[in-house]
C-alpha cells in the first residue's frame, strides 16, 4: 500500500489520468455496446472531460483535509493544483460553447427556445469580478511571494483577500449546484479553488510555526509586545484574517460605488435572478422560435451581435428576424425566380445538410458563432441582390412580413 502511495505521489498527473480512464472504462462497459469500435474514443472523451474533473476535485479535497506529509506530498499537491487551474479554465471555456445559459441576460428579458437566464445579475458582474480578482491577488501573493520575507500583517491581509474570493465562489456553487444538470461542471473550478485556498492557508501556517520563534522580535512597550505576540502567532491568523475581511470588503465596495455599483450588489447579484437556487425573481416564459435553419438559429444569438429587428412569419409560425436572415431569404427568392432548377438542387442540399446542423445549435454562443461564420455568405448574397433587383432594400424588407405580427415586435426594438 505504501509503495502504491509513493508511486502515486511521484507521478500524480499520470496516475490521476489513468484512474479517470479506468473509471470511464468501467462505466462504458455497463451498457451493451452494439459497436465496440467506438469504445476507445468513448472511454477517452468520457474519462478526460467528464471523469477527470471529479478526480481532480477529490484529490484537491484530500490534499486540503490532510496535513502535508513531507516534500513528496507537497510536490504532488502542487502539480495537481497546476493541472486543476489550467484544465479548469480551459474546460469552463469549452463548456460555455455548449451551455444554454446566457450570461448577459437579466431575469426580466424574454429569451428564446431553451435559453436560460444568467445566474448572476448582469448589472452586478463588475462587483463579482472585482471580488474574485481581489481573491486571486491574495492567493498569488501568498503562493508566490518569499514567505519568510513577508511581514505577518501582509500574510493576514492576503488571507483576508482569499476569504473574499472564497465567499464569492461559495455563493456561485450554492447558486448553480444541481446534481441532475450539466451546470454542475460550472461549480467544479470554484469548488476546487476553495480547496486550494484552504490548503495554502494551512500550509503557510504550518511553515510559519517552524520559524516562528526565530522570527519573533521583542518590544519594551507592553502594548506593542502583546500585539506583536498576537500577530506572530500563526494559529490566530485565520481569525485575524476573518476580522480584516470586513474592512477589506467595505473598501472594495466603496471603490466600486464610485463606478456606479451599489453596495448591496454583492447580494443582489444572486437574488436578482431567476431559475437558480438563490433566485428571488420569476422570468417571463421563453418564446419558442422556428430554429430549423442556420440563419434562423443565428438570429437567436446575443442581441448586440445578431441585432434582431422584429418578428416575422415563416410557414405560419413566428420567427425572430434579423438582416442576415432577410438577406439570405431574398437571395433565395431571386435564385428561385432566375434559376428555378438550380434553386431546387440547392434547396434540397441545404434541407439535407442545414437542418441536422441547426439542431446541434442550442446556446446563444453557438448561434453567435454561426452568425459570424455566415457573414461572408451574407455579403455575397447581398451583392447578388444588388446586381439583380432595382430596389434591393425593398425586397430585403419585405421578407417574412405580415401585418399580424407588427404589434408584437416592440420588445425587440430596444
Amino acid at each position: 500500500m505504501d509503495d502504491f502511495k509513493d508511486a502515486f505521489l511521484q507521478h500524480p498527473i499520470t496516475a490521476s489520468l489513468l484512474l479517470a480512464m479506468a473509471v470511464s472504462l468501467c462505466l462504458s462497459l455497463i451498457p451493451s455496446w452494439s459497436n465496440l469500435a467506438y469504445l476507445p474514443l468513448s472511454v477517452l472523451t468520457t474519462g478526460l472531460f467528464l471523469i477527470y474533473p471529479f478526480v481532480l476535485t477529490i484529490l484537491n479535497l484530500v490534499f486540503c483535509l490532510r496535513k502535508s506529509q513531507g516534500e513528496l506530498w507537497r510536490r504532488a499537491a502542487l502539480r495537481i493544483e497546476a493541472v486543476t487551474m489550467v484544465l479548469g479554465v480551459l474546460f469552463s471555456l469549452l463548456l460555455l460553447t455548449i451551455t444554454n445559459i446566457d450570461f448577459q441576460a437579466g431575469w426580466e428579458e424574454v429569451l428564446y427556445n431553451s435559453a436560460i437566464h444568467s445566474p448572476v445579475w448582469p448589472h452586478a458582474w463588475p462587483t463579482v469580478i472585482v471580488c474574485l480578482c481581489v481573491g486571486l491577488a491574495g492567493y498569488g501573493c501568498l503562493r508566490r511571494a518569499p514567505f519568510q520575507k513577508m511581514p505577518p500583517l501582509w500574510i493576514v491581509l492576503s488571507m483576508s483577500a482569499m476569504y473574499l474570493g472564497m465567499a464569492v465562489c461559495a455563493l456561485w456553487v450554492a447558486q448553480l449546484f444541481d446534481l441532475e444538470s450539466l451546470d454542475l461542471f460550472f461549480c467544479l473550478l470554484p469548488m476546487n479553488w476553495i480547496f486550494l485556498c484552504i490548503r495554502l492557508i494551512r500550509e503557510k501556517i504550518q511553515d510559519w510555526k517552524a520559524v516562528e520563534e526565530a522570527e519573533k522580535r521583542r518590544f519594551s512597550n507592553v502594548f506593542l509586545e502583546k500585539l506583536n505576540q498576537k500577530v506572530m502567532d500563526s494559529a490566530s491568523w485565520p481569525l485575524w484574517s476573518f476580522l480584516l475581511l470586513w474592512p477589506l470588503a467595505g473598501l472594495c465596495l466603496m471603490i466600486l460605488a464610485l463606478f456606479g455599483q451599489r453596495p448591496d450588489n454583492i447580494i443582489r447579484a444572486w437574488t436578482e435572478t431567476s431559475q437558480w437556487n438563490l433566485s428571488a425573481q420569476v422570468s417571463p416564459p421563453n418564446i419558442v422560435t422556428d430554429g430549423h435553419y442556420l440563419c434562423t438559429v443565428a438570429a437567436t444569438g446575443h442581441r448586440r451581435l445578431v441585432k434582431p429587428e422584429r418578428l416575422g412569419i415563416r410557414h405560419g409560425q413566428k420567427v425572430i428576424v434579423n438582416r442576415q436572415l432577410c438577406v439570405a431569404n431574398a437571395f433565395e427568392q431571386i435564385l428561385e425566380e432566375r434559376l428555378p432548377g438550380f434553386h431546387r438542387t440547392v434547396r434540397d442540399f441545404y434541407d439535407a445538410c442545414g437542418l441536422p446542423v441547426s439542431r446541434l445549435i442550442r446556446s446563444p454562443y453557438q448561434a453567435d458563432l454561426v452568425y459570424l461564420l455566415m457573414k461572408p455568405l451574407e455579403w455575397i448574397f447581398l451583392a447578388v441582390i444588388y446586381l439583380n433587383d432595382p430596389r434591393p432594400e425593398d425586397r430585403i424588407r419585405m421578407q417574412y412580413t405580415d401585418v399580424t405580427v407588427h404589434a408584437m415586435t416592440n420588445h425587440l426594438a430596444d
